[in-house]
């Protein structure tokens, strides 16, 4: 394993491309879009992603973010073979740290080695969080999920955008639902969400935030949000001790 800290500023992109390594990141600040050739996920801030090596993925800054990532061999312990947000623990996160200090070349079968087959077994304990959004295969399709992604607030209807797709409403309707496993109204109404927590990562008002990604009104939004994270969005996001920026309180 080894360890990287990054910061990106606001409007970064890092087209699709893979690793030979696993790769584990922790949002220590804003929230990363990623974007893989099946899925489109929503890195909040003090949760991390797992990402399988030679997963193709991108990336998309909509405001400053600062990153850890681990870059981890395949080769080592028992690894999740899929994409996953999860939340972090207090110990997951200083075994991070910890081991982003291992010196290379270090021993696998000595205290380092431990300590990452440690981190790799408390990874697969952590909770995961509702983050991610299927993206279908079919390129009319894809055209109106990645308009929607861009657009959250964009208020054309099913039958607007099934002529946007160039099909009809009934194969639209049926098309979407096989690629992506969700009717088109619930998967706008995932994408909205995921949106928001872009938005409140960044201290926006609640209300500002729900008219700014599609909801008529802010209780219907935090009657949504609640729904799908098992919190209010006032709630969400605070994580005390984890809030700065520079990583001064996060790695301590």
């Amino acid at each position: 394993m080894i360890g990287f800290s990054d910061d990106y500023p606001a409007g970064f992109v890092d087209p699709s491309h893979s690793h030979a390594q696993s790769q584990l990141s922790y949002s220590a600040w804003g929230t990363i879009s990623i974007i893989t050739e099946s899925s489109s996920f929503v890195l909040p801030p003090h949760r991390a992603i797992w990402i399988p090596a030679g997963t193709m993925h991108e990336l998309h800054c909509r405001a400053d973010v600062s990153t850890y990532t681990l870059y981890i061999d395949p080769a080592i312990g028992r690894q999740p073979g899929q994409c996953r947000v999860f939340e972090v623990s207090d110990l997951v996160r200083a075994l991070i740290f910890e081991v982003g200090r291992f010196p290379v070349g270090y021993d696998i079968d000595g205290r380092e080695g431990r300590i990452a087959q440690l981190l790799l077994d408390e990874v697969e304990r952590m909770p995961g969080i509702p983050s991610e959004i299927a993206m279908p295969r079919d390129r009319r399709l894809l055209r109106v999920c990645r308009a929607l992604i861009d657009d959250p607030a964009d208020q054309r209807n099913i039958d607007d955008w099934a002529n946007v797709a160039g099909m009809g409403r009934r194969t639209f309707t049926r098309l979407f639902k096989d690629q992506t496993g969700a009717g088109f109204a619930a998967w706008r109404q995932q994408v909205r969400l995921m949106a928001a927590l872009s938005r409140l990562a960044l201290g926006q008002p609640i209300t500002t935030v729900a008219f700014d990604v599609g909801y008529e009104s802010a209780s219907a939004f935090t009657a949504m949000f609640h729904r799908a994270f098992g919190q209010p969005p006032s709630a969400y996001l605070s994580k005390p001790g984890r809030s700065g920026r520079d990583g001064s309180s996060i790695a301590a």
